[in-house]
């Protein structure tokens, strides 16, 4: 007997073949910062070290603030960049740049405008990665959760620190349950954001990826260098503190040991865990544990103006809502 293979059939297959391979095209939101040539660059060059397939920068909406320096300035020379080494479209508005992607990574530095930029990527039902911070007030965070929810689609925010090795080794349970760990990172700040939210997010994430949900208070005290240190308590006991420091760098301590947590691998096993996420659809980390991360540092604030009290973070939570 003679099997034969028709030419429509075949051409078929391999049609449906190529699309299945096919990167998913993503957007940026916001040109202010140099995660969106790192990100690009590690997603569209192959030969780039550290090089992750399956996604390609295709848009971009350029953004900017214009009263903080640090982000209007940079605005022009990574669009240029983007146009000129990667052939990314600019478009003049979220909405038009949402008709032309499957996904969206939100880079605005400034957490301000946040809300207001992931209204219409969340209305055009695209899978929405926010980078730190999230927004610039918990109150902002807390709407963008409870819109992404009400309208089913998937969103996550995360610094890269949470996917160092040594920290995610730690949270996948390497010294057992941590019943105590201190994570660093500079904290630099910025005036229209809570001190932490701006740069000490960094050192946070790494505390919370370690730690997980569940810290009840938080105290904020200044160290004898002046700098800034954040003790919260967690249920049962457990605590996790933040301090402003040099560099990255941290410490756990669990049941089955200790370990060292909170360096920065680069960005490659983030920008991997934002390509799984936006062919999944399904968020790596739970909207609890973010909101709570951002009420710790939100509550540091309100202890700092309260003479280093203690602020428990279900009041900061009712608050803001």
């Amino acid at each position: 007997m003679k099997f034969i293979i028709l030419p429509t059939i075949l051409t078929s297959a391999m049609s449906l073949l190529v699309l299945a391979e096919e990167p998913i095209r993503v957007g940026i939101i916001g040109l202010d910062t140099s995660h969106v040539v790192a990100f690009t660059k590690t997603m569209n060059d192959p030969k780039a070290k550290g090089h992750v397939p399956g996604a390609k920068v295709i848009a971009a909406y350029k953004g900017g603030s214009p009263d903080i320096k640090s982000s209007i300035s940079r605005v022009d020379g990574y669009t240029k960049t983007l146009q000129e080494d990667y052939a990314v479209e600019i478009y003049d508005s979220i909405e038009e740049l949402c008709q032309n992607v499957d996904a969206v990574m939100l880079e605005s530095v400034d957490g301000r405008p946040h809300l207001a930029q992931a209204r219409p990527v969340i209305a055009a039902k695209k899978p929405l990665y926010i980078d730190k911070p999230m927004a610039a007030t918990l109150a902002d965070v807390l709407e963008i959760f409870r819109l992404a929810k009400e309208a089913d689609v998937p969103i996550f925010s995360s610094s890269s620190l949470r996917y160092a090795k040594s920290t995610q080794a730690v949270r996948a349970g390497s010294i057992g349950k941590v019943t105590h760990a201190i994570a660093s990172s500079p904290a630099k700040t910025e005036e229209h954001h809570p001190d932490l939210y701006w740069y000490g997010v960094h050192g946070c994430e790494a505390l919370f990826t370690v730690m997980g949900t569940g810290c009840e208070s938080v105290i904020r005290r200044q160290t004898e260098d002046g700098l800034i240190e954040v003790e919260g308590t967690w249920a049962g006991g457990r605590t996790g503190i933040f301090r402003e420091g040099k560099g990255y760098s941290g410490l756990a301590k669990g049941d089955k040991g200790e370990a060292q947590i909170g360096n920065f691998d680069g960005y490659e096993p983030l920008v991997a865990e934002i390509i799984e996420f936006f062919q999944t659809k399904r968020a790596p980390i739970p909207a609890k544990e973010t909101i709570e991360l951002f009420a710790f540092m939100e509550a540091a604030d309100e202890s700092k103006r309260q003479g280093g009290k203690p602020v428990r973070l279900t009041d900061v939570i009712k608050k803001r809502k």
